[in-house]
C-alpha cells in the first residue's frame, strides 16, 4: 500500500494522469434460504470496518428481476428467479458502470413485501466496494444471437463466493422460512402473500413443500447448483448454517 501511495504521488508530482479507482467486486450466490443474504451482509459489516474505512454497497440483483406484470405477459410468473425472468441487460449495464468508474450509479429495489419491483432506486456514488448478491450471479455467458460468446455477470468480478449446503438442509430451511413468514410478513394485509397468512401449519407445510419442489428445487438443480464451480471461495454450511469446510480457488 505504501509503494502504491508514493507511486501515485510521485506520478500526481510530475502531471501524468492519474489512473481512475474503479470498486472492487464481490459476487455472492447459491440458493434460495441457503444464507447468502446473511453472509453477505456479514462481509459488508467486516469490510466496512476494515481499518481504511472503506465504503461498501451492497446490492441485491432481485431488483433486475422484471417486473411481475411483464412476467406474467411473457408466462414466467411461476419461473420468478430463473434466468430468463431476470432483466439481464439492465443488470450488465449496471455492472458494467460500476466497473467503468462512473460517477454514479443507480440500481433499481425489489420489495418482498409486494414481491415487486419498486420505483425507488439505489445509488452509488463511487463506493471502494460493491457486493453483488443474488442466486444467478456465477452464471456463465449466454452466446449472441451470432453465436459469438457474450458477457457474464460475473466477468467484471474481483472476487465471488458460493454459499452451499445440503439439498435437505437447504429445503429445510427454506420450510422453515415459509413457516416464520406466515406468522409475520404474510400478515400484513399488504403483502403478496398475505393469502398464506391463514394456513394450518399442515397446510403451510405443504405449500411451502410444494413451491421448492416445483420452483426452487428444479432453479437449484439446473441454474444454480451448476455455477459453483465458478467461484473463487466455496461455503459450505453443516445442518445448524455453521461452515463446515472452505475451498478457495488458487488464486
Amino acid at each position: 500500500r505504501a509503494a502504491s501511495g508514493l507511486y501515485r504521488a510521485t506520478e500526481k508530482f510530475l502531471g501524468n494522469p492519474q489512473p481512475q479507482r474503479t470498486p472492487y467486486v464481490i459476487g455472492i450466490g447459491g440458493s434460495v434460504a441457503v444464507g447468502k443474504s446473511t453472509t453477505a451482509r456479514l462481509i459488508r459489516e467486516l469490510l466496512a470496518h476494515a481499518p481504511e474505512g472503506p465504503q461498501v454497497e451492497l446490492v441485491t440483483t432481485d431488483g433486475f428481476l422484471l417486473p411481475n406484470a411483464e412476467l406474467e405477459r411473457r408466462g414466467l410468473l411461476e419461473r420468478k428467479g430463473f434466468p430468463e425472468s431476470y432483466d439481464r441487460k439492465g443488470l450488465l449495464r449496471f455492472i458494467m458502470s460500476v466497473k467503468s468508474g462512473a460517477e454514479l450509479v443507480e440500481a433499481p429495489v425489489y420489495s418482498h413485501l409486494t414481491y415487486d419491483v419498486t420505483d425507488e432506486v439505489v445509488r452509488l456514488h463511487r463506493p471502494d466496494i460493491v457486493i453483488v448478491e443474488g442466486l444467478n450471479v456465477l452464471a456463465p455467458a449466454r452466446a449472441r444471437g451470432d453465436g459469438s460468446p457474450g458477457l457474464a455477470i460475473s466477468d467484471f468480478f474481483d472476487f465471488s463466493v458460493y454459499v452451499d449446503a445440503a439439498n435437505r438442509d437447504i429445503k429445510r430451511w427454506y420450510v422453515d422460512r415459509f413457516l416464520a413468514l406466515r406468522r409475520t410478513a404474510f400478515a400484513d394485509p399488504e403483502s403478496y402473500f398475505h393469502r398464506y397468512s391463514s394456513l394450518s401449519d399442515e397446510e403451510a407445510v405443504a405449500r411451502a413443500v410444494h413451491l421448492w419442489d416445483t420452483i426452487n428445487w428444479p432453479n437449484l438443480r439446473e441454474n444454480i447448483l451448476t455455477t459453483r464451480g465458478r467461484a473463487d471461495l466455496v461455503l459450505r454450511k453443516d445442518n445448524a448454517h455453521n461452515v463446515k469446510w472452505v475451498r478457495l480457488r488458487k488464486m
